[in-house]
């Protein structure tokens, strides 16, 4: 008998640490956690993303997810409000994390200028990176965690763009394409250098016109004075 009710005193432990942790709280708790313990999920999605980068080298996909695990491991957070409404939920969240969207649009701008500064040795992954890694001040941010129950189980939607870029640090970082740039910035130097080469040639031209044109003009007058000496010799 006494051990037929530890068991029961046991499932109804195990039933209660559950429930206590089937709060939209303790959901996105465990997620932030997630972020905080470099657990294997986020360190997948990160490597995926990183992968997916065919301008890093092996090394450089190497350095950059060290570089986010620290920074994931150094995000603080505080929870601050929970709202049920039904099987809904949102629960408001002050994250604090370094953002390097300063660090990455200047780094952009200074490669759009600098292009030939960078090579296969000299590569823009390393510079960008090193200069991220000087960023030390941090931001705040309040972001809304929206939550569901599916079958009694309180479940986190997917995080928009946005809180996805404060949880990574690059909030404020300029959409550009980098390459599309500096193509039309090297074409638009070839047309100059063509318009100019163009109009040497259009010059060469209209001076070579002008040469032929004297040419013939003196051939005329040394045609018109011989024929004026045969008439005063006649």
């Amino acid at each position: 008998m006494k051990k037929v009710l530890y068991i029961f005193t046991f499932l109804l432990i195990l039933t209660g640490c559950g429930m206590m942790n089937n709060t939209p709280t303790k959901k996105v708790e465990e997620l932030l956690n997630k972020y905080q313990t470099n657990d294997s999920s986020v360190i997948n999605d990160l490597d995926n993303v990183l992968t997916s980068d065919y301008s890093l080298s092996e090394d450089e996909r190497r350095e950059y997810s060290e570089f986010m695990k620290k920074h994931y491991q150094d995000m603080k957070y505080k929870i601050k409000q929970e709202t049920i409404d039904g099987d809904s939920a949102t629960v408001e969240v002050e994250i604090t994390v370094r953002n390097y969207a300063s660090a990455v649009n200047d780094a952009n701008d200074y490669r759009l200028s600098n292009s030939d500064k960078f090579d296969e040795e000299n590569t823009f992954a390393s510079y960008r990176l090193k200069e991220i890694k000087k960023v030390s001040d941090t931001e705040t941010y309040t972001l809304t965690f929206h939550l569901t129950k599916v079958n009694d189980i309180w479940q986190v939607e997917p995080l928009s763009r946005d809180d996805e870029s404060k949880i990574n640090g690059l909030y404020g970082v300029n959409d550009v394409n980098i390459e599309s740039d500096i193509d039309d910035e090297t074409n638009q130097n070839d047309e100059n250098k063509n318009s100019t080469s163009q109009n040497a040639s259009d010059t060469d031209t209209i001076r070579d016109n002008e040469n032929n044109s004297s040419i013939e003009n003196n051939q005329d007058t040394e045609e018109n004075n011989s024929a004026n000496e045969n008439n005063e010799n006649e």
